[in-house]
């Protein structure tokens, strides 16, 4: 039960689609779950294209989509202002490259921290990379934005492998287990990883949390109050059979505005939950978002596509849109300074 005031610890709720409905200070969060056949030599579905809206498709037609993409998967190179995407991925792989000169393949685990800032124009492709069996990808892009005073900051590139992500492992009284992945923030003596300098997540005041919750079936786990009273939470319940928060149930496929200001009891249903929580401390300043730019206001929306236009955010150095990387690479990344990391 709740321990904290009277009211319902649920206070709206509403179904799940691809792209969720989100709360200061985040903007946007997506949910990739696509089931891609066999790959091709050039890494795309070894299967028909017939009946896709190619450059534009997200039909999810016979489980999957291939997005932006004409023959690999995923978003060719577009340009961000004003905000950062936060990429974790589940399963697959995606093949990133940006104007920074910036490059990586990350997947099983990995999130890539991007700040946008003053701007910058990145590539997200999906690299199918079995050719004997399928190629399932399941991945979540978070949009977190910046303050006024942040949104014109250098851009920045941050890769975090999976062994950077703690997971937080827990047991109930029947044996039952609990497992949080620390995208972000903290839990108990627990700390994720570093966020990029200038994010709101790198501010100790701001509270953000980004957590994905793996329930046993009927397993239950006490979610701790925010640290700032002021923080505002999500919880995403999309996989598995719902929970309960307090008593107050959360049905499959459903997410739902929760009081963050008290510890509340979580109870997954009978074939267990996956939840993906966020929290953070709002920002509490006007938004003006158009396409991939996120600014306070109309006219720093129409100077960003001014300074696109004239500058093209540094411009795109590599031999495609869609750049990406041969089907013989493993993850790795090569940072803006030229130094390679791999997991």
């Amino acid at each position: 039960m709740s321990i904290g005031n009277g009211d319902s610890p649920v206070l709206t709720s509403f179904p799940l689609g691809a792209q969720w409905p989100t709360i200061d200070p985040f903007l946007f969060v997506a949910h990739h779950d696509d089931h891609y056949p066999a790959a091709t030599t050039s890494l795309g579905p070894n299967a028909p294209l017939d009946g896709r809206r190619i450059g534009n498709d997200f039909g999810g037609l016979d489980g999957w989509s291939m997005y932006h993409g004409s023959e690999v998967p995923g978003f060719p190179s577009h340009p961000h202002r004003g905000f950062e995407t936060i990429s974790y991925v589940r399963q697959g792989f995606i093949d990133h490259s940006d104007s920074l000169g910036a490059t990586a393949r990350y997947g099983q685990g990995d999130t890539q921290w991007m700040t946008a800032g003053s701007g910058i124009v990145h590539a997200e492709m999906f690299p199918l990379l079995d050719q004997q069996g399928p190629n399932p990808l399941e991945l979540f892009q978070i949009w977190l934005n910046l303050p006024s005073a942040d949104k014109l900051v250098p851009p920045y590139f941050t890769m975090l492998w999976d062994r950077d992500t703690p997971v937080v492992r827990t047991t109930d009284t029947a044996g039952r287990r609990v497992d949080i992945t620390l995208v972000a923030g903290s839990l108990g003596d627990q700390v994720g990883p570093t966020p990029p300098p200038n994010s709101w997540a790198s501010r100790p005041d701001a509270d953000v949390a980004i957590w994905h919750v793996v329930m046993d079936p009927g397993s239950e786990w006490i979610l701790p109050a925010a640290v700032d009273e002021r923080s505002q939470r999500m919880l995403y319940g999309f996989a598995g059979s719902g929970v309960t928060l307090s008593g107050r149930p959360i049905e499959a496929k459903t997410g739902a505005l929760i009081d963050a200001t008290a510890d509340h009891e979580l109870i997954a249903g009978p074939t267990g939950a996956e939840c993906m929580i966020l929290q953070g401390r709002p920002i509490g300043e006007p938004v003006a978002q158009y396409g991939p730019f996120v600014m306070n206001d109309e006219a720093e929306i129409r100077q960003a596509f001014a300074d696109y236009q004239a500058t093209g955010f540094g411009g795109w150095p590599w031999p495609a849109d869609d750049h990406t990387h041969a089907g013989t690479d493993g993850r790795f990344a090569r940072h803006t300074d030229g130094r390679i990391d791999t997991p």
